[in-house]
């Protein structure tokens, strides 16, 4: 088999599986787990997968801009943050990072809710800042434009002076393994900070995002406290319960 013709069966298989391993693919392709190592390797460096220990993952398919990202999956995210929504309640000091599930789940607050809200967010700021009974702090630091969010070290500072009660994380990509990983070294060095900065994590993800990797680390999985996701039943959740994350 050429090696065209192997790339576009592990791509093809890749996209059906979710994950290839490399000793299956060396058995499928009937060569040897070098081949197959090096064909990951390609397949990798220009960007069509993400290599992990014994074979690989795909990429998240969330677009890269927040403005892209808002209107992908309304539905599933409003499911999500209502279902958020339950861990809320007055008195709490509560982190919202700048994804589009916390915008969501900031939308729909209660007007009655007494609390104190942190974030680098500039929409949510934009959202809360009318809000008759939240102590609303934004982090400042340099806006980025694409994500509508603040970060470098006065945005980390800020968070490294903070003890938050809950930790609401958007999240780009999951992995049972490779943890909880994003697209911007800057944006994961912030969501690192907000994790590090809170008793309680838990990350809004739509089920998309389960199984995929990017090239930035935020933090282990062990570092999710709980799950708030679409769909609690798929069976791509199961790894995350069997660590005793919380997967609602």
């Amino acid at each position: 088999m050429l090696k065209e013709e192997r790339l576009d069966y592990i791509l093809k298989k890749l996209q059906a599986d979710h994950k290839v391993l490399q000793a299956e693919l060396s058995n499928d392709l009937q060569v040897s787990e070098d081949t197959v190592r090096r064909d990951l390797e390609a397949l990798a460096q220009s960007g069509q997968l993400i290599k992990v220990r014994g074979g690989a993952i795909p990429h998240s398919p969330n677009p890269y801009s927040f403005k892209e990202r808002i209107v992908y999956h309304e539905d599933d995210k409003k499911h999500i943050a209502s279902k958020a929504l339950s861990f809320i309640h007055d008195g709490q000091t509560i982190i919202l990072d700048g994804g589009t599930s916390t915008l969501m789940l900031a939308q729909i607050l209660p007007l009655h809710l007494k609390a104190t809200i942190i974030t680098n967010s500039v929409p949510i700021a934009a959202k809360l800042v009318d809000h008759p009974s939240i102590d609303l702090i934004f982090t400042g630091g340099r806006i980025g434009k694409d994500s509508q969010t603040a970060g470098g070290m006065e945005t980390i500072k800020m968070f490294q002076r903070i003890k938050a009660d809950l930790c609401f994380l958007g999240i780009c990509s999951l992995h049972p393994d490779a943890g909880v990983t994003g697209l911007d070294l800057n944006e994961a060095d912030v969501k690192r900070e907000m994790v590090a900065s809170s008793y309680k994590t838990i990350a809004l993800a739509t089920s998309d995002k389960m199984g995929t990797a990017e090239p930035y680390k935020v933090c282990d999985i062990q570092g999710i406290d709980t799950i708030v996701t679409d769909n609690p039943e798929l069976p791509s959740l199961k790894p995350y319960s069997n660590l005793g994350i919380q997967v609602i």
